[in-house]
């Protein structure tokens, strides 16, 4: 399995990749012993090595309705 298919596309990746950085640099410990001392390497890192895993929600469809036109 590729990075890419964990996380359907390479936007998807990127986007991953920027939220774990600002939480690093909010204060939360790398997953990983890194060699960079960057956020963005460091999270573009954990999730090279599988250590970081995004979800995505499920998309909630509504119904449609078809109304009679008067």
């Amino acid at each position: 399995m590729t990075i890419e298919s964990a996380f359907h596309n390479k936007y998807s990746l990127v986007k991953g990749a920027a939220r774990r950085a600002r939480q690093l640099q909010s204060g939360a410990s790398p997953l990983i012993v890194a060699k960079s001392m960057k956020a963005c390497r460091v999270a573009q890192d954990e999730i090279k090595q599988g250590h970081v895993k995004f979800v995505l929600p499920e998309r909630v469809v509504e119904p449609v309705v078809d109304l009679p036109l008067h």
